[in-house]
């Protein structure tokens, strides 16, 4: 499994964005849960939101919650997450997870992608 985020940059405050993880290597790819997380510098990773493999949103992150939502759509092995009113403090490096199940820690995922940078300035 072969995951790519993508979407990021730069935007002011109060913009939006939508990241898109893309999922390639030859396999079922709604056999997995996928997760978003972030990492902004210093701080350690954290779970910001996710979608199981049917299609249903999981909780987001109460940092997140109603600015951000995930979506997928399996005929295109992708997974969106669109972010709404952004904020300084989201600035952060975006990262995709499959996994099994889906989950809210980071350890029980299988799969990364290398990430993609966002930047909100005030």
């Amino acid at each position: 499994v072969q995951l790519q985020a993508s979407g990021g940059g730069v935007v002011q405050a109060g913009g939006s964005l939508r990241l898109s993880c893309a999922a390639s290597g030859g396999f079922t790819f709604d056999d997995y849960g996928i997760g978003w997380f972030r990492q902004a510098p210093g701080k350690e990773r954290e779970y910001v939101s996710g979608v199981d493999q049917r299609g249903f949103s999981t909780p987001s992150a109460a940092a997140v919650e109603g600015r951000f939502a995930v979506s997928r759509d399996n005929t295109k092995n992708t997974v969106y997450l669109r972010m709404n009113n952004l904020m300084p403090e989201d600035t952060a490096i975006y990262y995709c997870a499959a996994g099994a199940s889906f989950s809210t820690v980071a350890a029980t995922y299988n799969h990364w992608g290398p990430g993609t940078l966002v930047t909100v300035s005030s």
